[in-house]
């Protein structure tokens, strides 16, 4: 059962990133208040992707931003 969980967690992390990194692409740029934005308030804003990347939600960003705008 953990491995099902892992699994589901695992796949809605890569779903959330490939929201992050469009957004990014149409945007050039992402912040934290970005997440109270469709699409990402239709599966839980800020609050999912906390419950998803805990601490490091920030540095995630910090660094999707480097590597696509570059």
């Amino acid at each position: 059962m953990q491995f099902l969980q892992m699994t589901f967690d695992f796949l809605k992390m890569m779903e959330w990133l490939r929201m992050i990194r469009d957004h990014i692409v149409n945007s050039f740029y992402m912040e934290r208040e970005d997440l109270e934005l469709s699409p990402f308030n239709a599966n839980g804003g800020l609050g999912k992707m906390w419950q998803l990347f805990g601490e490091e939600l920030d540095l995630l960003i910090q660094e999707m931003n480097e590597a696509l705008v570059a």
